[in-house]
């Protein structure tokens, strides 16, 4: 088998890493290529309908292939996926840990669960909680939005869209989702305080659908927001999840993911030391 030239230096914990789901319609094995290729860090795997994304075995070949380590695992949680894995929630969220343990991820991202899920709904606070203290890799559940259309609002979620109402170990923050849910993204920081374990960066424009813009791109204050986690001693991973199925051709794809790659990496620095320490 051929091998591949040596990459740049990942030795340190993963920083800055681009979800798999970045590069829809396009393949998992796709994102690892493009990640690899701009100089990422990591990959957080979407799992969804594509088999590879489902595949430990094929997943840990890319991941040493690539020399991209995998950070993340991301349940099958979207309506997309309903059926990936099992249609038992729990079975998901079982086999997104083993994944997670098998890979060397340190998070499994999860949302909450739909309305409609209801024996899951009634357990999933108290679920996480349990399922948390049997593996070092955290559960780190993410906030949401109502949904709307036009002048109507649908709570789609329960418990609740908003995971600060409840006690969770771990969370996600997404600020995409946050601009969704016309929340306030630093008071979101605040609110999830010391038990933020994950971020998702995406912007938006403020409208009523989640729109996983660049970074940069739309109206939320995504450079102070990073220089803010850097200023507050966060120490996990900032996953830039954007929508790119706009772009016209792969090249595009990629200049998209590069922009957002410089962008985070230019406002996610540690502020320089005022007064150059002490004498």
């Amino acid at each position: 088998m051929a091998t591949r030239p040596g990459p740049p230096d990942r030795s340190g914990p993963a920083k800055v890493v681009l979800s798999t789901a970045s590069v829809y319609p396009a393949s998992t094995a796709t994102a690892f290529e493009i990640a690899a290729r701009l100089g990422y860090d990591g990959v957080e795997v979407m799992v969804w309908t594509d088999p590879i994304s489902q595949d430990i075995e094929a997943l840990r070949r890319l991941s040493d292939f690539h020399r991209m380590p995998i950070v993340a695992v991301h349940a099958p949680c979207l309506l997309i996926a309903q059926r990936v894995w099992s249609v038992d929630p729990w079975v998901k969220l079982q086999r997104a840990r083993a994944a997670a343990e098998r890979l060397g991820a340190d998070t499994v991202v999860v949302h909450p669960p739909f309305r409609w899920q209801r024996g899951y709904a009634r357990e999933f606070v108290a679920g996480i909680r349990r399922m948390a203290g049997e593996t070092d890799v955290r559960f780190a559940v993410e906030n949401m939005y109502p949904w709307r259309y036009r002048d109507r609002e649908m709570q789609a979620y329960a418990p609740d869209w908003d995971v600060t109402r409840h006690d969770y170990p771990d969370l996600t923050i997404d600020f995409s989702h946050a601009a969704t849910s016309r929340t306030e993204p630093f008071g979101l920081l605040a609110a999830m305080g010391d038990r933020l374990a994950h971020v998702h960066l995406g912007d938006s424009t403020g409208s009523a659908k989640d729109e996983h813009l660049v970074p940069g791109r739309g109206i939320l204050p995504c450079a102070e927001l990073l220089t803010e986690l850097a200023a507050s001693g966060y120490d996990g991973h900032v996953v830039v999840e954007v929508t790119t199925r706009r772009a016209m051709s792969t090249a595009e794809r990629e200049a998209d993911l590069a922009e957002a790659l410089a962008f985070t990496r230019l406002h996610y620095a540690a502020p320089a030391p005022v007064g150059g320490g002490p004498a």
